[in-house]
């Protein structure tokens, strides 16, 4: 049911009784695209026409103000958007110069009014607002005297954000106008939690969507999609870009919270059902309940400390630096491996977001660690780093650099002592980066490797309870 309501400056309002759903698309860059509805009541010639229902982030440049019908051509002959809704500072500025009177509240006799002039405000659209200084009585003051009292608001006052048209019609039309525009101060991401128990490699991944809304408008009952994927957009200032989404169907046959669909090369997500976001609220909506996840803790050796910036800017130091490299760590990382597929019960999208692992301990869930992962299609392997293991040990030792400048060659060797001190059989995945040269060869080795890209190889050493092994190699470069 439309309804119609007076505004302050007589211009005839148009809103909503609860009829229409508003519908949000929103992205993970702090923005969002609102589409809500404007009944209109035109008559023959200029309308003006306002509508109070905005966000108070609003790009004016975005708005879209259309028959969803096509059957009405609306000509939009001007557009205001008005974002200084009446307040206090607002009104003392409005007030500056004029005397009003100020409510004076006393504690043990009766209130008092006094005459007070507005020397400044201390209002400002941009940057700090300064202290108001006021006239009482010839005495000149800062801060206010006591509450004030203004005789009327101004004719030129809104309560809300609004958009003011001049609406140019040929004929007489009613009709239920499309309104579309973009608004910053809305977002979602995406977050994770991952169960594993005691003694098994079958973990529990449950994701949530967290939505923030800091709009300045509460959206009652709305349709709420989600965006996936990197949305170019031009920011005002540096935003991470991390437009994100995904989906799960629920155990047990129930409707999917969340559904998802191609979209260009994008992804859209739809919450299945109508959702109120109240300004300054954060909400959250499940969106993956998955059980009996296949998964494999790997534990990986990276021992050599490289500074990457002299490799991708200083390659000749790299080259025949004979310190380089030489430094290294003694931790054995930790990773988490499992395959987004529908087959290890998952295969949606998985968006970025931070996941946090829990490992069960009798009845307890003990909180393990925490990382993020990036965008994930579909039957792509996760990988996620949670930490380093206490009872593994690595060492690396550079036994042998030798250089000869002229014939342009180069050869280096390395032994890598790995200690386990758990009470259980591993494996340890041993990572080295030839990072010297993207022309090499490894001319000895004591263990079988793989090479994982054009400069880099592994070396996978099964390791028993209390056994300590070295793996030692010679690499030759030339240019």
């Amino acid at each position: 049911m439309k309804k119609l309501v007076l505004c302050l400056a007589g211009v005839v309002c148009l809103s909503l009784n609860g009829s229409a759903q508003p519908a949000l698309t929103i992205y993970n860059q702090n923005f969002a695209v609102v589409r809500d509805t404007v009944p209109l009541d035109l008559k023959a010639g200029e309308n003006d026409v306002s509508f109070a229902g905005t966000t108070a982030h609003l790009e004016p440049d975005s708005v879209i103000l259309r028959d969803p019908a096509g059957k009405v051509n609306l000509q939009v002959l001007e557009q205001n958007y008005r974002n200084d809704p009446v307040s206090q500072p607002l009104l003392l500025s409005l007030f500056e110069g004029k005397t009003i009177d100020f409510l004076v509240r006393q504690t043990n006799k009766a209130d008092e009014t006094v005459h007070g002039k507005i020397i400044r405000s201390g209002y400002s659209r941009v940057g700090a607002a300064t202290e108001p200084i006021i006239d009482v009585n010839g005495a000149i003051q800062f801060g206010l005297p006591g509450q004030p009292l203004f005789p009327s608001l101004g004719d030129d006052t809104i309560l809300k954000p609004a958009l003011n048209w001049k609406i140019a019609s040929d004929a007489p039309a009613k009709l239920d106008a499309e309104l579309a525009y973009v608004t910053s101060g809305m977002s979602w991401q995406a977050d994770y939690n991952i169960v594993a128990p005691e003694t098994s490699d079958l973990i529990d991944v449950v994701g949530w969507i967290t939505m923030d809304n800091e709009t300045g408008k509460t959206f009652t009952d709305a349709r709420i999609k989600l965006m996936a994927g990197d949305v170019n957009k031009i920011q005002p200032r540096e935003v991470a870009m991390d437009a994100v989404a995904a989906t799960a169907m629920p155990m047990g046959g129930a409707m999917p919270v969340v559904t998802q669909k191609a979209f260009e090369d994008f992804h859209l997500y739809s919450l299945a059902r109508p959702t109120t976001l109240h300004d300054g609220e954060t909400k959250q909506v499940e969106f993956i309940h998955a059980t009996g996840v296949k998964s494999e803790k790997v534990y990986v050796y990276d021992g050599a400390l490289i500074d990457w910036n002299q490799i991708r800017y200083n390659p000749d130091y790299v080259r025949s630096n004979s310190e380089f490299g030489a430094q290294s760590n003694t931790k054995v990382a930790i990773m988490r491996e499992f395959k987004n597929s529908e087959d290890n019960h998952l295969g949606m999208p998985l968006p970025k977001g931070r996941v946090r692992f829990y490992k069960q301990d009798g009845e307890q869930l003990e909180f393990t660690g925490e990382n993020e992962i990036d965008h994930t299609p579909q039957d792509e392997l996760v990988k996620i780093y949670t930490g380093n293991a206490f009872d593994l040990v690595g060492e690396r030792t550079r036994t042998n650099f030798h250089i000869d400048g002229g014939n342009q060659w180069a050869d280096e060797s390395f032994s890598i002592k790995l200690r386990n001190h758990k009470k259980e059989p591993l494996e340890i995945r041993v990572v080295e980066h030839l990072y010297r040269w993207t022309n090499w060869e490894i001319t000895e080795k004591s263990d079988a490797f793989t090479k994982t890209n054009a400069q880099e190889i592994e070396f996978r050493v099964p390791l028993k309870p209390g056994e300590e092994k070295t793996v030692t190699y010679k690499v030759h470069y030339s240019w």
